[in-house]
């Protein structure tokens, strides 16, 4: 509420006592302080202003300002205004009946959210934080330029007002045109959602397709977002163990309602799934009628040989569409753009159009122009090759200064791709060895907080991308310390 309504609430509740009108401006504010309201040091408005506000004359006003400093509520200084001075609010507010704390009292729903720990990431690219692209090689003045170009343009002003929940089609056309050269999808631009984030595609999803009790299959190490989602919406969740082919399905046991899991670049193993492995759990999404979420979080990171084709277009066209697709343009743009997607059957289409619309609206109408402007016009395509590049040098002086200096204590995982690697510690060690490597500045993010079963393996998932070549061999020089 503003102070001015607040204001003139308490001016109001004061005139029922049957004071003057002075009187009633100064127990109005005198209230406010005392609940902290106003604080020590705040400016109050100039006697005109507040007057204006509250319908009174200037002096009036006056006569109380001066009858609050005579009190030491108020300090006033000429040419400066006047100042609260009043410093027994603190206490004052912690004794109030109104400000006495009660227990907190959250649903079972909002219980199974924060017992899911959140999702937040690192503000700050410290060494290793996992998942960062390096901000420092985007395009900005090429991008400024782009945005500029659309608000000075003949429809500049309607990318202010208020957007489609399903996303700008010109951006779901480029979107649907990229992941069908470069991912193998089959999709067109009806089935593409635009959203802020691949979080927010987590939640719809287990909003619209769970209910309580329904079996949800998880990659064990995975990514505990998906886990938060999921237990969220009350889901019974199942880890299912990651080897060198991805996902080992269980052959006996019953069915899950849905099966999340990171195909192309396993999340945090960086293993990709193996064909035979794909054709699998295709089979058994079109038997038992089980959806399948394919969260492509990094597939454009690929450094060795050529990325597996997208297991959304592994689907032949006859068959009932079961494979819900992630994307997001965190990793290959910059992450404040707030700008993911998502390919889903046509007949989702229209109960996500609405889930989504009650939650968030729609994206930012701008970014989604802009995005769309540059991928169309060559940009992404060049960035992504250029990012490609430099991340796999990154990643190769990383392996090999890891090698050299800590190769006795901590052993990289093999992975083809991806803005960050995995890599093990002697067991029972991770927690130790953490808190020593945050002492020397560096953030290790553990590989044991990403399993959901007993069963763990110590590690730590170290980011390289958003590194220089020198923060990397001095990264590594620190991790030598410890």
């Amino acid at each position: 509420m503003d102070k001015p309504r607040l204001w003139l609430q308490r001016f109001e509740r004061e005139a029922q006592q049957g004071l003057g009108r002075r009187e009633q401006l100064c127990a109005s504010l005198r209230q406010t302080m005392h609940t902290g309201e106003l604080r020590q040091s705040e400016r109050l408005p100039a006697s005109r202003v507040l007057a204006l506000d509250l319908g009174l004359s200037r002096v009036t006003v006056e006569a109380a300002y001066t009858q609050l400093e005579a009190e030491g509520y108020l300090r006033r200084s000429v040419g400066q205004g006047s100042f609260v001075a009043f410093k027994g609010f603190t206490d004052s507010k912690r004794n109030q009946p109104h400000a006495i704390a009660t227990p907190l009292s959250l649903s079972k729903r909002g219980e199974r959210i924060v017992a899911g720990g959140g999702c937040e990431d690192p503000q700050l690219p410290l060494p290793f934080a996992a998942g960062s692209p390096d901000l420092r090689a985007f395009p900005i003045q090429l991008w400024r330029k782009l945005q500029a170009r659309r608000l000075n343009g003949p429809q500049g002003h309607q990318l202010l007002g208020y957007g489609d929940p399903q996303g700008r089609e010109e951006l779901r056309v480029a979107i649907a045109d990229y992941l069908r050269q470069s991912r193998g999808l089959r999709c067109d631009a009806d089935q593409v959602l635009v959203l802020t984030s691949s979080q927010q595609a987590l939640q719809l999803l287990a909003s619209l397709l769970l209910d309580e009790g329904d079996r949800v299959w998880l990659e064990e190490p995975g990514y505990r977002g998906a886990a938060t989602a999921f237990a969220a919406a009350g889901a019974q969740l199942q880890s299912v163990p990651v080897d060198q082919e991805g996902m080992q399905a269980p052959s006996e046991g019953p069915s899950p309602k849905l099966i999340y899991l990171t195909p192309s670049h396993q999340y945090p193993s960086g293993v990709a799934l193996s064909l035979p492995r794909r054709l699998q759990l295709l089979d058994l999404a079109k038997r038992e009628g089980c959806w399948l979420i394919e969260d492509d979080y990094d597939s454009e990171f690929h450094y060795e040989g050529r990325p597996m084709p997208a297991l959304q277009g592994l689907q032949a066209e006859q068959d009932p569409q079961r494979v819900l697709y992630l994307g997001t343009f965190s990793k290959t743009l910059f992450p404040s753009l707030r700008l993911a997607y998502m390919v889903v059957p046509r007949e989702l289409i229209a109960p996500l159009r609405l889930a989504r619309s009650v939650q968030d609206g729609h994206s930012a109408q701008l970014t989604q122009a802009v995005t769309a402007d540059f991928i169309k016009q060559g940009h992404f395509a060049a960035h992504l090759r250029l990012m490609r590049q430099l991340y796999r040098q990154r990643r190769e002086l990383l392996l090999n200064e890891l090698q050299s200096k800590v190769g006795s204590w901590l052993r990289p995982q093999p992975s083809a791709g991806g803005l960050q690697i995995a890599a093990l510690l002697p067991p029972g060690e991770e927690q130790q060895l953490t808190q020593r490597a945050a002492r020397l500045g560096l953030l290790t993010p553990g590989l044991s907080g990403l399993y959901l079963g007993p069963s763990k393996l110590d590690g730590w998932l170290l980011g390289f991308a958003a590194l220089t070549p020198a923060e990397i061999q001095a990264a590594v020089k620190q991790l030598a310390k410890i």
